[in-house]
C-alpha cells in the first residue's frame, strides 16, 4: 500500500482475491477508483471478483444494490419475493412508477443493469427461511443486510455464524439509522454477532416498523451508502470497518456517532437456525390469546355496521394516521393511552368495543388490555384499516 495513502491500513485483511485483469473498458469505467492509492488496480480487482447478497430490494436495498453495481461488484445476489407497490417509490429508488405490481427483483435487475451492464445479478426469489439460508449465504463472500423485522434480522445473523460470512448490518426509523459489521469468524478473535447488540427480541409490538412509523426517504440513501463504504472496505481490506462499533445517525440533529459495541459473556455459541417468527413474535401471547375468538372480518364488521347493533368503534393508532384515513363512525384512543389504563374509566361498558388499527397488530396488543380490565366483550378488526380499504371501501387511501 502506498505510503501516501491518506487511510490507515484495515486491520482486516480483504476479503476478496483480485480477478485476472481488468478490460480496457473497465479501466476507463474506474478510473476515478484506480487513482486512489488505497483502492487502485488490485482493489478495484478485488471488487470485480466480490459476490455479495443483499437481503432485500427495498428502503436499504435499493441505494445499496445501485451503488455496489457502480463500484464494480462482480456479482450481486437479490433475496427479494415482494412486488413494488406505490408507497415504495418515496424511498426505493431502484424501482420506478412503471415497476409498479412489478417483482422487485426484477424490477432491481434492469436498474443494475442500466448501471453497469457488466455485473451478473443472480435472483433469489423466495423467502429466506431456516432451511435454504445458510446454503445460500456460503454462495458469496459478504451479506448485506437490510431487512426491517427482527425474526429476519436473527435469521441473517445466525445464518451468516454457520456459513462463516461476515455481514453488513442496517436499520432505519423515521429520521434515525444504525450500521454495522458482524463476523462472527473475523481474525485476531474479533468476531461479533448481532446478538451481542441484541441478546434478545424486544417484545412484540415495542418497536414499530417502518410500515407502522414510517421512515424520511432520503434517510435510506444515508445508511445505505454507508453499509456499501463498509462491503468496499471489507472487499478490498481498507480502512477500519465497523466491527465492534455501531455507527448511529440521527438525521434531525445531522450528528454521526459509533458506539463500541463488547461480545456478551453470556451468548451461548449458534449451533442451529431455529423458527425466528416464534422466537421473535409478531404479536404477544396475551395479544394472540385475547384475539383467539374476539377478531371481525373487514365484512363481519361491515355487516354489524349495516345493521346498526351498538358497537364503540375505536381507532388506536396515532393522529397522524388518523389524519390519512379512518373508518366513519370511529373515535381516536392511541393505543399507549388504554395500555397505560389512563383511558379505560372513560370507556363505554354498556355497549361492545370494537378496535382496530392499521393491520391488527396493535389493536391486538390493546385488546389484551381491554380483556384483563374486564371488557369481556371487546373485538378487534383483523387487518385493520388497511383490511377494510381493499374489503369494504376501495375509495379509502391505503398507506
Amino acid at each position: 500500500m502506498s505510503s501516501n495513502s491518506s487511510l490507515p491500513p484495515s486491520s482486516l485483511p480483504a476479503l476478496v482475491e483480485p480477478s485476472a485483469e481488468l478490460s480496457r473498458d473497465e479501466v476507463a469505467r474506474y478510473s476515478r477508483h484506480l487513482i486512489i492509492p488505497d483502492v487502485g488496480m488490485a482493489g478495484q480487482k478485488r471488487l470485480k471478483n466480490a459476490k455479495v447478497l443483499v437481503i432485500g430490494a427495498g428502503g436499504l436495498g435499493s441505494p445499496a444494490l445501485l451503488y455496489l453495481a457502480a463500484a464494480g461488484v462482480g456479482t450481486l445476489g437479490i433475496v427479494e419475493f415482494d412486488e413494488v407497490d406505490t408507497s415504495n417509490l418515496q424511498r426505493q429508488i431502484i424501482h420506478g412508477e412503471p415497476d409498479v405490481g412489478r417483482p422487485k427483483a426484477e424490477s432491481a435487475r434492469d436498474s443494475i443493469r442500466n448501471v453497469n451492464s457488466d455485473v451478473k445479478v443472480n435472483l433469489h426469489q423466495f423467502r429466506l427461511e431456516p432451511d435454504n439460508a445458510v446454503e445460500l449465504f456460503r454462495q458469496y463472500d459478504l451479506i448485506l443486510d437490510g431487512t426491517d423485522n427482527f425474526a429476519t434480522r436473527y435469521l441473517v445473523n445466525d445464518a451468516a455464524v454457520l456459513a462463516g460470512k461476515p455481514y453488513v448490518w442496517g436499520s432505519i426509523y423515521r429520521f434515525e439509522g444504525q450500521v454495522s459489521v458482524f463476523w462472527e469468524d473475523a481474525p485476531d478473535g474479533r468476531g461479533l454477532n448481532y446478538r451481542d447488540l441484541y441478546p434478545e427480541a424486544p417484545p412484540p409490538g415495542m418497536v414499530p416498523s417502518c410500515a407502522e412509523g414510517g421512515v424520511l426517504g432520503v434517510l435510506c440513501a444515508s445508511i445505505g451508502s454507508v453499509m456499501v463504504t463498509e462491503a468496499i472496505k471489507l472487499i478490498t481490506g481498507i480502512g477500519e470497518p465497523l466491527l465492534g462499533r455501531l455507527m448511529v445517525y440521527d438525521a434531525l440533529d445531522m450528528n454521526y456517532r459509533t458506539i463500541k459495541l463488547r461480545r456478551d459473556p453470556d451468548r451461548q455459541p449458534i449451533t442451529e437456525l431455529i423458527d425466528y417468527e416464534a422466537f421473535c413474535g409478531v404479536v404477544s401471547e396475551e395479544g394472540q390469546a385475547a384475539a383467539a375468538g374476539s377478531t371481525l372480518t373487514a365484512a363481519e364488521l361491515r355487516d354489524l355496521l349495516d345493521a346498526g347493533k351498538p358497537v364503540e368503534l375505536i381507532d388506536v393508532r396515532e393522529p397522524v394516521e388518523w389524519d390519512i384515513v379512518r373508518i366513519e363512525g370511529a373515535q381516536l384512543v392511541p393505543k399507549d393511552r388504554i395500555l397505560s389504563g389512563e383511558v379505560l374509566a372513560d370507556l363505554p361498558q354498556n355497549k361492545p368495543i370494537v378496535l382496530y388499527c392499521k393491520t391488527g397488530v396493535r389493536s391486538a396488543e390493546a385488546l389484551a388490555a381491554l380483556k384483563k380490565a374486564g371488557f369481556s366483550d371487546a373485538t378487534h378488526l383483523q387487518g385493520g384499516v388497511v383490511a377494510w380499504a381493499r374489503q369494504v371501501d376501495p375509495s379509502l387511501p391505503v398507506y
